[in-house]
């Protein structure tokens, strides 16, 4: 087995909402391996999207430590964890903050300018389907075209790992497995090792593993014996 690209032991994680305490994280142990493509189950409230916001830097455990190689992010400063999200991780969540006055081309150069090694961002879009729309502005795509270009510029900038909180929550049933092909076909064409947040459990049958959450707590952790593709999914 390989070493984790990430690896999580012992996550809490406690808001503080005046005199009362939320528990979003109770003690997790969770690992992400190079290349592989994970989904993460669980209801509204397990603590899916604390992990995921946790793993990718964008929030700090309460308790526990969390590893990027041989990084320690639950010891990082801000400035360390910017430089983290910035060389390392890709986001894709459920609404596409695209800005609205910029191309799809423009939107993806947003992070390839900053990138140390970027893809250009026709090369991105190219890879997502999106080759022929280059020019046009968010208002003038789809909802699942717009879901294309957040997921272009995720990619980018060629991260080590791609992190989708519920990338389908807004779009239809169709549109929704046109973009989780796309997904799939990033982790297989460029071996980037991608986590999927998402309440629809058909789409476990596409992951390598499928990991479910409950009240804070990892309930199971189990590999797909055969994983299938998102169009060969019955929904």
């Amino acid at each position: 087995m390989a070493e984790p690209v990430l690896e999580a032991r012992g996550l809490t994680k406690v808001y503080t909402m005046g005199e009362v305490e939320v528990r979003a994280l109770a003690g997790v142990d969770f690992f992400l391996y190079p290349a592989e493509l994970v989904v993460l189950l669980g209801a509204s409230g397990s603590g899916k999207s604390t992990l995921l916001n946790v793993l990718g830097g964008l929030d700090t455990p309460t308790t526990g430590r969390v590893t990027y190689r041989d990084h320690v992010l639950s010891e990082a400063d801000e400035g360390e964890l910017t430089r983290y999200r910035r060389e390392h991780v890709g986001f894709v969540f459920q609404f596409y903050n695209l800005v609205p006055s910029l191309t799809a081309r423009e939107n993806v150069q947003l992070v390839t300018d900053i990138a140390e090694d970027p893809m250009r961002a026709e090369d991105a879009l190219a890879l997502v389907g999106l080759g022929d729309r280059v020019d046009h502005f968010p208002a003038q795509l789809s909802g699942g075209e717009q879901q294309r270009v957040a997921i272009a510029r995720a990619i980018a900038k060629r991260p080590d790992v791609l992190l989708c909180d519920e990338p389908t929550g807004a779009l239809d049933c169709a549109t929704g497995q046109l973009v989780l092909s796309v997904l799939a076909k990033v982790n297989e064409e460029l071996g980037t090792t991608t986590a999927v947040i998402t309440h629809n459990v058909p789409i476990a049958a596409m992951a390598d593993r499928v990991v479910v959450l409950s009240n804070g707590l990892v309930k199971s952790d189990t590999r797909n014996e055969a994983r299938r593709r998102p169009e060969d999914i019955s929904w």
